[in-house]
């Protein structure tokens, strides 16, 4: 059928995007990679513009394993025995030995009896949140978590959803005496343990602390639930996450194998009791294909490698660039967000002005990306610079130097 009425209304919608400074615009094709050089590290090469070498300033892989030569040799060792792909979904025929080596693996590092992998954090999370409500549990959610999130409460149906403002604890305790007062059986805190646009986290003693100060009120237990996907490899002495960095841990932890451990998938840990009522109701497990056998051994290896000397001399490297990028900017004179994840965003607060800005980085070589309403609140356009422990003293100190000839060529600034 002919979507002749329809076409123009989508065209509007796109068009009205692109007038507001909010269309995301067309993706960046990566067409090959330059290793490290002398001082540099690796460089990017980008369908269109030849060989102009990008620095990459808009990555997840926050240790820059996704390269590594022991992922990718135990990618390879796996696909020669396995194959490429699972075939099925896992109850059917689509479990090998490297997924429950991999779950087994993640519950050991978590400190938790057991861990079960999912194709990606985002369906992590909404298969652990929607089966664990039911019409007597009141979801309690911080208003800037991440959009899987805001999904999964709306996918479910609890008896009520409440949203607190975020970070706020006396607004929590609100929510949570409100819950207590509804005569629900059960109610889960849903919180990002990193805030992805603004690389702040979650003060989760504080959090836990009131949610077991509440928790005899249900019948069924008050939980916690964290999404430390940004967290996870990356933040944390160890990297550990924010469990780890704040030295609380969570009832229920969400995380990711597609961030700081290079590779694609999400996991959840806990309880051997919940794990197990998770693979019986978890629709995203049941009925969709799990990583593949190579990604999962490519994983392993990658959580092997974080808790050798070579992984956590990277991620102290990390946690350096990352101090050397953020104290850069507030001395040039630009706003951030406080923290110290190695997301590090420059707030401009005006998309189109954000905007210009990820053109000039592309034009001088940096890719970055503009991270505008609705994705952050009104005024809280920024760029969501990245760092990563692939970066060197020299790559910072290039971005800091483009960053500072924009403020004297188009702000006006010194």
């Amino acid at each position: 059928m002919p979507l002749n009425r329809l076409t123009p209304v989508l065209r509007q919608s796109v068009e009205a995007l692109e007038q507001e400074s909010r269309r995301k615009g067309h993706e960046a094709v990566v067409v090959g990679v330059l290793p490290p050089e002398g001082t540099r590290g690796p460089r990017y090469l980008l369908e269109g513009y030849g060989n102009k070498p990008f620095l990459r300033m808009n990555s997840n892989s926050y240790l820059g394993l996704s390269g590594h030569p022991a992922l990718k040799k135990a990618e390879e060792v796996a696909i020669e025995r396995f194959g490429v792909g699972p075939g099925a979904v896992r109850f059917i025929s689509g479990t090998y030995r490297v997924h429950v080596e991999l779950e087994r693996h993640l519950a050991d590092f978590h400190h938790r009896e057991a861990a079960m992998i999912f194709s990606s954090a985002y369906a992590t999370v909404l298969s652990v949140v929607v089966p664990l409500t039911t019409d007597q549990t009141v979801l309690i959610s911080d208003e800037l978590n991440h959009n899987c999130i805001i999904n999964a409460v709306r996918l479910a149906r609890p008896l009520e959803k409440i949203v607190y403002k975020h970070l706020d604890l006396g607004d929590l305790e609100q929510a949570l005496q409100k819950a207590a007062q509804m005569g629900a059986r059960r109610t889960l805190i849903l919180t990002d343990g990193v805030f992805s646009m603004r690389g702040s986290h979650a003060p989760l003693a504080e959090i836990s602390a009131l949610v077991q100060q509440y928790d005899g009120q249900f019948a069924e237990n008050a939980l916690l639930v964290v999404d430390d996907s940004h967290g996870v490899g990356a933040f944390g002495p160890t990297g550990r996450g924010t469990e780890e960095y704040t030295a609380t841990g969570a009832d229920i932890l969400i995380g990711t194998l597609g961030k700081a451990f290079g590779v694609n998938g999400g996991y959840v840990v806990g309880p051997s009791d919940l794990i197990a009522y998770l693979r019986e109701t978890s629709p995203m497990y049941i009925y969709s294909n799990p990583i593949t056998p190579g990604e999962a051994a490519a994983a392993r290896a990658a959580l092997e490698l974080l808790q050798a000397l070579e992984g956590q001399e990277r991620l102290r490297h990390l946690q350096a660039m990352t101090q050397r990028f953020r104290q850069g900017l507030l001395s040039l004179g630009y706003e951030s967000f406080p923290g110290a994840h190695p997301v590090v965003p420059l707030v401009l607060r005006d998309g189109a002005l954000t905007s210009r800005l990820v053109r000039y980085l592309r034009e001088y070589g940096v890719l970055a990306t503009a991270i505008v309403y609705p994705v952050v609140p009104k005024g809280e356009d920024s760029i969501r610079f990245q760092v990563s422990a692939e970066h060197t003293q020299a790559d910072i100190d290039e971005v800091l130097g483009i960053l500072q000839a924009f403020k004297h060529d188009v702000l006006g600034a010194s």
